[in-house]
C-alpha cells in the first residue's frame, strides 16, 4: 500500500528506518500510551527488525496495515500509522492509531495520515473504524475530534483497562464537516 497527501507519504516500513524505529519505539512518551499493561521499550536494533517484519506481515491483508509515516519534504519518518483488527474483537472490529515521534508531534500529521488510512479502510470495504485511546490520552482524543469521529465514550471492550473509544461509518464519514 502506498498512500500520498499533501504533506507525507504512507508506505510499509523499510529495514533501512529500523534505528528511526528504535527511536521512536524506546520512548516511553511514545509506548506509554500503546496496549495495555506496563509500556515495553524496545530494545535494540534486531527488536527493530524484528517488528518491521511484523509490520510487514500485518499488512498483507488489504486494507489492513501497520505503515510507516514518511514526511515528504524531509524524508524523515515520523511515524506509523495503523489500519488493524483490534485485539479481543469479536465482531472483526477495526481500529485506525497512529504513533509518532516526539519531534513529529503538533504539526497535524497524525490527523492528515489517519484521514488518508480511514478512507483507505472505506474504500477497501470496511463498514466502521473505530479509534481507541487510553481515557488520559488527550492529545489523542484531540486528534479524533478533528478527526470528525464520533465520541462513544468511556468503555472496556477489547483492552484490560478502561479506553474512550470512537467510531465512524462511511456515510458519517463522506458527511463530516
Amino acid at each position: 500500500m502506498h498512500l500520498e497527501t499533501t504533506r507525507l507519504t504512507i508506505r510499509p516500513w523499510s529495514h533501512d528506518e529500523a534505528e528511526r524505529l528504535l527511536d521512536i519505539q524506546s520512548r516511553l512518551e511514545v509506548v506509554k500510551w500503546l496496549g495495555d499493561g506496563e509500556p515495553v521499550l524496545m530494545k535494540d536494533l534486531d527488536e527493530a527488525h524484528a517488528r518491521i517484519d511484523r509490520y510487514l506481515e500485518r499488512s498483507e491483508a488489504p486494507p489492513l496495515g501497520f505503515w510507516a509515516v514518511e514526511v515528504r519534504e524531509t524524508g524523515v519518518v515520523a511515524g506509523s500509522v495503523i489500519l488493524l483488527t483490534l485485539p479481543n474483537s469479536d465482531e472483526g472490529e477495526v481500529e485506525v492509531g497512529w504513533h509518532l515521534h516526539p519531534d513529529s508531534w503538533g504539526h497535524g500529521y497524525a490527523t492528515e495520515s489517519a484521514t488518508a488510512v480511514i478512507q483507505h479502510g472505506f474504500d477497501g470495504g470496511l463498514p466502521e473504524i473505530y479509534a481507541v485511546t487510553h481515557t488520559t490520552n488527550e492529545r489523542s482524543q484531540a486528534v479524533c475530534r478533528r478527526l470528525g469521529l464520533d465520541d462513544l465514550g468511556i468503555m472496556e471492550k477489547w483492552y484490560a483497562d478502561e479506553s474512550r473509544v470512537y467510531r465512524t461509518t462511511p456515510e458519517r464519514w463522506a458527511n463530516r464537516a
